[in-house]
C-alpha cells in the first residue's frame, strides 16, 4: 500500500502538469496592424526564476523569455530593461516604457491606476508529504490525527484554519523550519507555497525526502490573484495585444515549454 502510494506520488512529479489560465473558448482579437509597433518591458534582475542576471551577467528567467516569445508571437520589437523594483512605477508613469512584467500584485489599489494583462502564473498552496510514507488524502476525515507544519501568520495558515479547522497544525517560524520537521518526522505533512515548494523538492536540502501530495489550492483571497504583466491604464490596443499573444502561446505549446525550461518539477 505504501509502496503503491509512493509510486503514485513519484509519477505526480516526473510529469508536472502545465498550468492554463486561458479558456480555449475565448478569442481574443488582436489590435490593428501597427498600433502596438513596439513595447518596451520592465522588469528587476533579483526575482529568480523569474528575472535575474545569469552567471554572464545577462538578464534571463520565465518572465524574459516569456516577454520575448509574446513580441515574436506579435511580430514586432520589444526591449527589456532591468531597473530597481521602487522605479519600475515611476519610469511607467513618466512614458520610458510600456509595460511592467515583475510581480506587482493584481489588487484594487493597483488598478486605480494599472490595468493588467490575463492572469499567466500563479503559486498555489500544496501539501508535501514524505516520499515512504503512507497514503495521503487531503480531506478532513483523511488529516484527522495528522500533524501538519505550516508558517505561522501566513496564508497558509489561515486557509488551513478556514478549511481544515480540526486538523492539528504545528506552526514554524520560518518555511525551511516547516520543512525540516516533514523531513525529520515530527509532522506527517506539510503546506505551503508550492513554487518554492517545487524547487525545495529537487534540492539537496530535501535528499529526495518528499513528494507532492494531493491537487493545487488556488483560492484568491488567500494566495492572490496571481502574476500579470501591468501596463497604463487605458492601453487598450497594447493590453489586447499581449492577452491575445499568451493565448496563442499556450495553445501552440510555447507557454509549456517555457514553464518545464523554468519549473522542471511542476507545482500543479
Amino acid at each position: 500500500m505504501i509502496a503503491g502510494a509512493a509510486a503514485a506520488q513519484e509519477t505526480e512529479v516526473s510529469t508536472p502538469v502545465i498550468p492554463g489560465f486561458w479558456d480555449p473558448k475565448r478569442r481574443v482579437e488582436r489590435p490593428p496592424a501597427g498600433s502596438v509597433p513596439v513595447i518596451r518591458f520592465l522588469t528587476t534582475d533579483d526575482f529568480p526564476p523569474f528575472s535575474f542576471l545569469n552567471e554572464e551577467g545577462r538578464l534571463t528567467g520565465f518572465n524574459v523569455d516569456l516577454t520575448r516569445a509574446i513580441c515574436d508571437e506579435l511580430g514586432i520589437r520589444c526591449t527589456i530593461q532591468a531597473r530597481e523594483w521602487d522605479d519600475l512605477l515611476r519610469v511607467l508613469r513618466e512614458g520610458d516604457a510600456d509595460a511592467i512584467v515583475a510581480g506587482i500584485a493584481v489588487t484594487a489599489d493597483a488598478r486605480q491606476e494599472l490595468d493588467f494583462s490575463d492572469i499567466y502564473m500563479r503559486s498555489p498552496g500544496r501539501f508535501v508529504v514524505r516520499a515512504d510514507g503512507e497514503a495521503f488524502d487531503p480531506t478532513a476525515e483523511g488529516l484527522s490525527g495528522k500533524t501538519l507544519a505550516v508558517v505561522a501568520r501566513s496564508a497558509h495558515e489561515a486557509y488551513l484554519a478556514a478549511f481544515f479547522p480540526e486538523v492539528g497544525r504545528k506552526l514554524f517560524p520560518t518555511p525551511e523550519a516547516a520543512r525540516a520537521a516533514l523531513k525529520s518526522g515530527e509532522a506527517d505533512a506539510h503546506f505551503g507555497d508550492g513554487m518554492q515548494l517545487s524547487f525545495w523538492l529537487q534540492s539537496e536540502a530535501a535528499g529526495g525526502c518528499c513528494v507532492f501530495a494531493g491537487g493545487p489550492y488556488m483560492e484568491s483571497r488567500f494566495f492572490g490573484e496571481g502574476m500579470a504583466i501591468a501596463v497604463p491604464r487605458g492601453a487598450v490596443d497594447l493590453k489586447q495585444a499581449i492577452d491575445s499573444a499568451l493565448s496563442s502561446l499556450y495553445e501552440k505549446g510555447v507557454f509549456a515549454e517555457l514553464y518545464l525550461r523554468s519549473f522542471p518539477v511542476g507545482f500543479f
